[in-house]
């Protein structure tokens, strides 16, 4: 039976203290808090520096069981190098404790830059690098150049790992695209950004992967129930075909995307 999860994209926001975390909750519980309320977060820290072992450690820790945590790659990867030769910085990725997650660890998501153009050769060999199993990512992971007080290569046990893109070039709208993520079992990336960056509804995995940034303004407008509505309904209809569904709201500028969350949750119940 397929499964949606419905969380928010990060949950460290000094504005949503004493709004969405109650007034003098120590900033040390907030993924506690955000953790009781939704059942999903995508972490975003990832994007823009390697973590630390520990850290991915103590979220699992800090977090319920049954809990799924959703990984961004780095954009040192997506849009530094810009998915070519990138294959000591996902063994850095991989090295750096994500596998701690253990059953947590949900789909990893890969941004690409508005700038980056759809280049099928460096796509398709970007997506054959992407482990496809935690055995595979430990393996790849010993290629890693960190310093061994920051590596992990031991945890993760051997269970299957899921990819997504997110393309924001209007020429992925290329069918090239699809095709290309399809062949390595990988999500196109289904993103809600106020009409500034293509929409991509092509179903290409067996897992559905939702970002919400904005229905009318980018990163800063909450969504209507009218609008969860619809969201709702289009998320079912992923359900109804066999597909998980992972969606995330990143709207957080005034403090909507965790009210938005816990609405749609409560739809797709």
């Amino acid at each position: 039976m397929a499964v949606a999860r419905v969380g928010i994209s990060g949950w460290t926001y000094a504005p949503w203290r004493g709004v969405f975390y109650p007034k003098g909750l120590p900033h040390r519980a907030e993924l506690e808090y955000a953790s009781s309320k939704l059942d999903s977060i995508e972490i975003n820290g990832s994007f823009y520096a390697l973590q630390k072992p520990s850290s991915y450690r103590s979220w699992a820790e800090t977090t319920p069981e049954g809990f799924v945590f959703a990984v961004k790659g780095g954009r040192y990867i997506t849009h530094t190098l810009r998915l070519r030769n990138a294959r000591t910085a996902l063994a850095n990725f991989f090295a750096s404790g994500v596998l701690a997650l253990g059953p947590k660890l949900g789909p990893l998501l890969w941004q690409l830059p508005p700038n980056l153009p759809l280049d099928p050769e460096a796509l398709d060999a970007f997506l054959a690098l992407l482990p496809s199993t935690a055995a595979d990512a430990r393996t790849l992971a010993a290629e890693t150049t960190l310093e061994e007080d920051r590596v992990d290569l031991t945890s993760g046990g051997d269970r299957r790992l899921r990819h997504a893109v997110e393309a924001r070039h209007p020429s992925f709208a290329d069918p090239a695209f699809a095709r290309i993520a399809r062949e390595h079992g990988v999500a196109v990336v289904l993103a809600d950004t106020a009409g500034r960056y293509p929409v991509l509804r092509e179903a290409t995995a067996d897992f559905v992967y939702v970002r919400l940034h904005g229905d009318e303004e980018l990163y800063a407008s909450g969504y209507t129930d009218e609008a969860l509505d619809r969201w709702a309904a289009e998320l079912r209809g992923r359900l109804d075909a066999g597909l998980d569904v992972y969606a995330y709201f990143d709207n957080d500028m005034k403090v909507r995307a965790p009210y938005d969350a816990m609405g749609l949750c409560e739809r797709l119940r």
